[in-house]
């Protein structure tokens, strides 16, 4: 004949003794996987904080070598001209004498 089952889902309860270590190490076992996922959250959190300052510092320090008139610079776009307007800069060459 078929042998009787329990409706519980649970361990067989041969020996209690035995039971009640597989339950403390099963806590044990969770316990440490908790703390140890708990460190090495905060290592990863503290690796990408330390990733993301050295971008930053590198990104305003180039920002800061940029000459004023650059294309990357703020100071280009706030002096911009009006639309139809070319500006630009020369240098007088040569001087003609015939002027008078």
């Amino acid at each position: 004949m078929l042998r009787h089952s329990t409706a519980k889902n649970s361990f067989p309860a041969g020996n209690p003794i035995a039971n009640v270590l597989v339950v403390i190490a099963g806590a044990l076992v969770i316990g440490a996987s908790i703390v140890l996922g708990f460190f090495a959250f905060v290592a990863l959190s503290g690796i990408v904080l330390v990733t993301a300052a050295i971008v930053g510092v590198r990104v305003w320090w180039l920002k800061r070598k940029m000459p004023p008139g650059s294309p990357g610079t703020s100071a280009n776009r706030r002096t911009r001209a009006p639309d139809g307007v070319i500006e630009g800069e020369y240098k007088v060459v040569r001087k003609d004498n015939d002027e008078a």
